[in-house]
């Protein structure tokens, strides 16, 4: 599972997803607990902070070496000292490290059950898996904006088996087939949002306004972002520098290129940006996302910041 030179404790821990499934029920626990007013809660927290540090650092060997993502291999490395120094702090006494905790746990919630649940059935009827469902409906949107274009891949199934990948055919006869996944869907970047939302108490109009200026727009940058890396890739329009590009990613085939700059390189920073842009539409709609987000750039850079006021927020009554 974990290639060689990895620490060997990564393989003492469980599965991704298991091990994922347990960070969010130990999280949903220790705020129960903290709900009643139970010391416990706390102590629980912080253990489960940093077990998803270990969480984070099981994911980068797939980040670097498998899915060839430096951004998301950077990602992953800073959470793991992020999530210890989060539980050292809840523990000591950063209250508000709760709120974030209830909201990392409604994240996972929200995203796991695309990721494991099966297909089964109901009263004889086949229901598809809620991945299959998502991942075919940004692949019919994805195609449609790609017809708009002038283009005209064939639509064929996916590695997973799904109606969701798109083959398209060179002048030199080779086929670049482009893939729709979980990961093209958004859903990770829209559950964090829902989360975040969740987990602050406020009045539910706002609420809602945070999540219709983040949600939808999420998605329908998302539907541009993989219309952009197939036209791209599957035209192989960004072939450049292509021994530079192949050696920094440890690949070896020359027809990933312009995957690899469209997706890898260009889209996941600008999602970064684009993210930091509707994380700032957001709290504009929900001030009591400051918060979390003081929380997240004390532990990122472990200096005070008051977001209200740099934000020029308006000032609404927050709770623990």
């Amino acid at each position: 599972m974990f290639g060689p030179g990895v620490p060997a404790i990564l393989s003492l821990v469980p599965d991704t997803f298991t091990f994922a499934w347990l960070v969010a029920i130990l999280f949903a626990a220790s705020w129960l607990l903290d709900s009643r007013g139970l010391a416990a809660g706390r102590s629980l927290a912080a253990g489960t902070w940093a077990l998803f540090g270990l969480f984070w650092l099981t994911t980068v060997p797939y980040f670097a070496f498998e899915h060839q993502s430096y951004v998301e291999s950077i990602l992953a490395l800073v959470g793991v000292p992020a999530c210890v120094y989060a539980g050292y702090l809840l523990y000591n006494g950063r209250a508000s490290l709760f709120t974030l905790t209830r909201a990392i746990a409604i994240m996972l919630l929200i995203y796991l059950p695309f990721e494991t649940i099966p297909a089964f059935s109901v009263a004889g009827f086949a229901v598809p898996e809620p991945r299959r469902i998502l991942i075919e409906a940004v692949a019919t949107q994805t195609g449609f904006l790609i017809d708009l274009l002038g283009y005209a891949p064939e639509r064929v199934a996916s590695y997973e088996g799904y109606d969701a990948a798109y083959a398209w055919t060179l002048a030199d006869g080779h086929t670049v087939t482009i893939h729709v996944v979980l990961a093209c869907t958004g859903l990770g970047s829209m559950a964090i949002f829902g989360g975040l939302v969740a987990a602050v108490k406020a009045p539910l109009s706002r609420k809602l306004r945070a999540l219709a200026v983040s949600i939808p727009l999420i998605y329908v940058l998302n539907i541009f972002r993989t219309t952009f890396i197939s036209v791209v890739a599957g035209n192989q329009y960004m072939q450049w520098q292509t021994d530079l590009v192949l050696a920094m990613f440890g690949a070896t085939d020359p027809y990933r290129v312009s995957f690899l700059i469209s997706d890898r390189i260009m889209s996941q920073l600008l999602a970064v940006v684009a993210l930091i842009g509707i994380t700032f539409l957001a709290v504009r709609e929900l001030p009591e996302l400051a918060v979390i987000l003081e929380d997240v750039l004390y532990l990122l850079t472990g200096d005070e910041h008051d977001l209200t006021e740099s934000l020029d927020l308006p000032r609404e009554p927050t709770n623990r």
